[in-house]
């Protein structure tokens, strides 16, 4: 799934992405709004991930 089919179901992906990444909170998920770099950048934050690891985290669960 590219950047612009994440971004255009987000509502949709926004419950699963939470449920995955559990430490993402309601208002962090309303600052990512669908961006994919937004969710890596707060994946490598809240987990201390690097941006490939995280990429690839995001890249698999949205296959």
């Amino acid at each position: 799934m590219n950047s612009d089919q994440i971004k255009g179901s987000w509502k949709e992906l926004k419950g699963k992405t939470q449920k995955k990444w559990g430490e993402l909170t309601d208002d962090d998920m309303d600052k990512i709004n669908g961006s994919r770099t937004e969710l890596i950048g707060k994946i490598q934050k809240k987990y201390g991930k690097t941006k490939e690891a995280a990429e690839r985290e995001v890249d698999d669960f949205y296959k």
